[in-house]
């Protein structure tokens, strides 16, 4: 278990329930009383600390190293019926956009989502969850399969930004993301988008046009990270806390702006606490989201989609 800086209480806390009870058994002393007191205050402790988090702090806990990736969530919501599909028919395989069919029950559904890696071996080979143009062609071609066979369509939202490479520019990055939004704003199937880490930059919206999008607890979409804005505006990374308060980019945000239709409740210390839970929490919401949709002609579908999208950014003083 990896603890982050805002997390170090919490650590001292179960390293001495540890040792408190490692002395119970080693020894015939009653610790019985001890251990439930710090017990207690472990609870404690986690609850001010969780119920009290900062922009800052959800954008760590969207990033942090045990929380289950878009493989992982696929592969307990399908279990062995996951059957991933590769290449854009194009340029070639991106390995940091994956899908695939896979069944909920006995409704099948086209996953597609950013993968990151694990270790460094894996985020190399994942090209660290950020996707070259072909990745996004590789998604467009699968919605089309979708929409062709009227199977619904998944997206899993997990990326630090698509890739700034200049081969990726080459090759024309920015027109495959603007495609893909076009597209996706048209596609006759429903589409369900849940936001699982990091969504950042167009980098998220190449797949994140959705008639449902869901956002767990501590997530965070933006169309810039902290660090990068920090960057931009102070010339340096020291001021993300200040950038990811002013970027309004946390959940809550998102709902209180008409930006995303639902958050999703995590466990208690992130999403990696209770993997369990967590995609118990995702299988419901992805499950009602299309009982809410199913029954929608692909006209009604498209035209309701389109108004959500439209509506968006729409105030009076």
């Amino acid at each position: 278990m990896e603890y982050l800086e805002f997390e170090l209480p919490i650590k001292e806390l179960e390293e001495q329930l540890d040792k408190c009870q490692i002395i119970g058994e080693e020894s015939d002393v009653d610790v019985t009383e001890t251990c439930k007191q710090i017990k207690k205050k472990l609870a404690e402790t986690k609850k001010e600390i969780y119920k009290n988090l900062t922009a800052w702090q959800r954008v760590q806990l969207s990033r942090h190293p045990d929380r289950p990736y878009t493989l992982d969530h696929i592969k307990a919501l399908c279990g062995e019926s996951f059957l991933e599909l590769h290449g854009d028919r194009n340029v070639k395989d991106d390995k940091a956009m994956i899908g695939g069919l896979g069944k909920i029950g006995d409704q099948s559904y086209m996953f597609i989502g950013q993968q990151k890696g694990f270790n460094t071996k894996t985020r190399q080979y994942r090209n660290f969850g950020m996707s070259n143009p072909e990745g996004y062609r590789k998604a467009l071609r699968l919605m089309k399969s979708a929409e062709k066979f009227g199977i619904p369509v998944v997206t899993l939202i997990d990326t630090p930004g698509a890739y700034p490479g200049l081969e990726a520019e080459e090759r024309g990055q920015g027109e495959a993301i603007a495609r893909n939004i076009l597209e996706m704003t048209r596609l006759k199937v429903p589409i369900i988008t849940v936001i699982i880490g990091e969504g950042a930059s167009g980098g998220a919206l190449g797949i994140g046009v959705g008639d449902k999008v869901l956002m767990l607890e501590n997530t965070w979409y933006s169309v810039i990270s902290p660090e990068s804005c920090s960057s931009i505006l102070w010339r340096s990374w020291e001021y993300k806390e200040q950038a990811a308060e002013a970027l309004k980019l946390t959940a809550k945000d998102m709902k209180r702006m008409k930006l995303v239709d639902q958050i999703l409740k995590e466990p208690l210390g992130g999403a990696h606490t209770d993997r369990e839970k967590t995609f118990t929490t995702v299988r419901d919401a992805i499950v009602k989201s299309y009982g809410e949709l199913k029954n929608l002609s692909p006209k009604e579908l498209v035209k309701q989609r389109m108004s959500k999208y439209f509506d968006m950014g729409v105030f009076k003083d």
